[in-house]
């Protein structure tokens, strides 16, 4: 009789558990700038859209930040790209299949970390090379490799990622054999495009699905020697959450393809040009996506 109340006892406290789990807000994290703000949001939004509760833990810092926030335990899921884990986090060479990006690091996070990847959002967004449009006509740019015959005139504006992570400024500059006049300059990321149009800078590493580049009049430059991985977008999410909280996971996967490049950068530039806010933003993009 004695073990078989202890076993209705543990029974009871593993359903408290369960249920108090079941019921936890959704802590949702994000990086600190425009597109993962919005990204984040889009999840908020859509969970709340589904009655869950949730937390919004945005503006964090960098892939590292957010990545030790999630294995610790501070955050639920955040929105990451696969070239970013591959190289950042993986410390892997650069690869350009995006197939095989995808399932070296949706591996590798699940056995190291007990993390998931879920389905592709539907847009890429990488690395970008960027100059005013008025000096790619003048210099005759198009290709980053056209960088070097004016390496030594050029002041370029980094920001720290960029500078220090391996798919960052040291591969490319191997890449390409660029060699600045002075050192790029370490920014913040949210003054580039500042810079840039301020001519304190000549050239910046920016986003492919930026929605200053065309506001701004700016040139990207083409990846001509492929150099830049693939990098699609997607959430981390915590094991434990994904096979247990069944509401949440099925909102993930019904974002899965929802978001294209062109809607990623409408929504960049009503943020970063139009200076409207991003929940405003994602409200009126969830009405046309159906999940």
């Amino acid at each position: 009789m004695k073990r078989l109340c202890a076993g209705f006892l543990l029974a009871a406290v593993a359903a408290s558990t369960g249920c108090r789990e079941a019921r936890a807000p959704v802590r949702v994290g994000s990086k600190n700038f425009s597109e993962q703000i919005l990204l984040g949001e889009i999840a908020a939004q859509a969970l709340e859209a589904k009655g869950l509760p949730v937390v919004r833990k945005f503006n964090l810092g960098g892939t590292f930040v957010c990545h030790k926030a999630l294995l610790a335990g501070d955050l639920d899921l955040y929105p990451e790209y696969t070239g970013t884990a591959f190289t950042a986090i993986l410390s892997k060479k650069p690869v350009s299949d995006p197939k095989a990006v995808r399932e070296e690091v949706a591996g590798e996070y699940r056995k190291r970390w007990d993390a998931v990847w879920t389905p592709p959002l539907g847009f890429e967004n990488t690395f970008a090379l960027i100059v005013r449009g008025e000096d790619a006509r003048r210099w005759g740019l198009k290709t980053i490799s056209d960088l070097k015959a004016h390496a030594s005139e050029i002041r370029a504006g980094f920001g720290y990622e960029f500078l220090e992570r391996e798919d960052g400024f040291p591969g490319l500059a191997r890449t390409y054999g660029l060699e600045f006049g002075k050192r790029p300059a370490q920014m913040d990321l949210g003054l580039l495009y500042q810079a840039l149009q301020s001519r304190q800078v000549d050239l910046i590493a920016g986003n492919s699905t930026d929605g200053l580049i065309a506001a701004s009049g700016a040139v990207v430059l083409e990846d001509d020697r492929r150099y830049f991985p693939p990098y699609e977008a997607a959430f981390v999410v915590r094991g434990r959450v994904w096979r247990e909280r069944f509401a949440v996971r099925g909102v993930l996967e019904a974002l899965g393809g929802k978001i294209s490049v062109d809607a990623m950068r409408k929504m960049n530039a009503a943020v970063d040009r139009d200076k409207r806010r991003p929940e405003e933003v994602v409200r009126e993009f969830l009405k046309t996506v159906p999940f």
